[in-house]
């Protein structure tokens, strides 16, 4: 795909709650430099979808919205989503997990990567050791909701969810990440279950798991229970191109992950499906608290800025946002919880002009 050429692609701008609307506009501003200066063209929508919605109308993703997002976008810019005011978290269910589902996003795509050496808590590890990507299944397993509770409130209650693992959902997940390995020329992809236990549900991602690695000889393949992967990951992460795991465990391990390479405030995520819109997310929280204080970092959310234009195909883009970023960490140009001085504004700010100079 040549970026250059194609039509001007459409983002919608989901900030949300809390902090969301300030990392976001940070963003936006770091993707459209990046636009100016590699001749891309990016059309931004802003929707009003989230909390305060929610509390004024009542309403958290109508069936009008969600469907002009899933016809006439290219892409799904979501800030952070959270407000402890809204019952349940119903409006961030409806949006996230609602996007998720209704879209059939079933991959989410973490990639984990050093940008500083003094940012991981690892003694002696570079950012050659860290520098891998978790593929986490993300319609199936203990997330969809399947499940009830029988005599609440009593001495007797009874609590069930249910894990959900299909043929189809378990190869496609793995096919991509072995996929992506080839594709990247990436010569590792692990696969993390508890199959021990889960005997039915993770039975099925060992059978299908030898059926596909089969298919890439190329590719080297090994199995580790999830537990014996979150010791490995902090042991040797060097050890590590592409993990592909289930819907929980992929949950546990990337934010264990994340925490390798500075934490949270430097973790961007993809919800994608090859040829549908992508929703693409910083997996921090809304922090309500710190919304308006200019103190929020959005390092987080302009790396998924970056892994959202390499998505569409603009990877040399997405490449200078990250290089921008890494830069600004090593200048000491961060906010304050990644040992800098900057507000919210000014980070982006900083990110901006190292792009726009070239």
């Amino acid at each position: 795909m040549n970026p250059a050429t194609q039509r001007p692609w459409r983002i919608a701008v989901i900030p949300g709650d809390g902090i969301g609307t300030e990392v976001a506009t940070a963003a936006v501003g770091v993707l459209e430099a990046a636009a100016r200066a590699f001749g891309l063209e990016l059309d931004f929508v802003w929707f009003d979808l989230g909390a305060e919605k929610y509390l004024r109308e009542g309403v958290s993703l109508p069936d009008p919205v969600f469907e002009d997002l899933r016809d006439h976008y290219d892409a799904i810019f979501l800030g952070a989503l959270g407000d402890p005011r809204v019952p349940g978290q119903r409006h961030a269910h409806d949006i996230l997990l609602g996007l998720r589902m209704r879209l059939d996003l079933y991959i989410n795509q973490r990639p984990v990567k050093l940008l500083h050496p003094d940012l991981t808590p690892l003694k002696g590890k570079t950012a050659q050791d860290l520098d891998f990507v978790i593929f986490r299944e993300n319609t199936e397993g203990l997330y969809v909701g399947v499940g009830g509770t029988f005599k609440q409130g009593t001495p007797d209650e009874i609590a069930i969810n249910e894990m959900i693992s299909t043929r189809r959902g378990v190869e496609r997940i793995i096919r991509a990440a072995f996929e992506h390995a080839r594709g990247r020329g990436l010569k590792r992809v692990c696969m993390a279950d508890k199959a021990n236990v889960l005997t039915h549900a993770h039975g099925l991602w060992q059978r299908v798991f030898k059926e596909v690695r089969a298919e890439y000889p190329d590719i080297e393949s090994r199995h580790l229970y999830a537990d014996v992967a979150a010791m490995e990951l902090v042991r040797a992460p060097e050890d590590f191109d592409v993990i592909v795991t289930s819907n929980m465990f992929g949950d546990l391990l990337s934010d264990l992950a994340a925490q390798l390479v500075g934490g949270l405030g430097l973790a961007p995520s993809g919800n994608v499906h090859p040829g549908k819109a992508g929703l693409f997310e910083p997996v921090h929280g809304s922090a309500p608290p710190l919304a308006g204080q200019d103190v929020a970092n959005p390092f987080a959310m302009i790396l998924t800025g970056a892994q959202m234009l390499e998505w569409l195909g603009a990877e040399a883009a997405g490449a200078a946002i990250e290089e921008a970023v890494r830069q600004a960490l090593a200048a000491g140009e961060a906010t304050r919880d990644l040992g800098g001085t900057l507000g919210t504004r000014a980070a982006g700010a900083a990110v901006t002009a190292r792009i726009s100079a070239g």
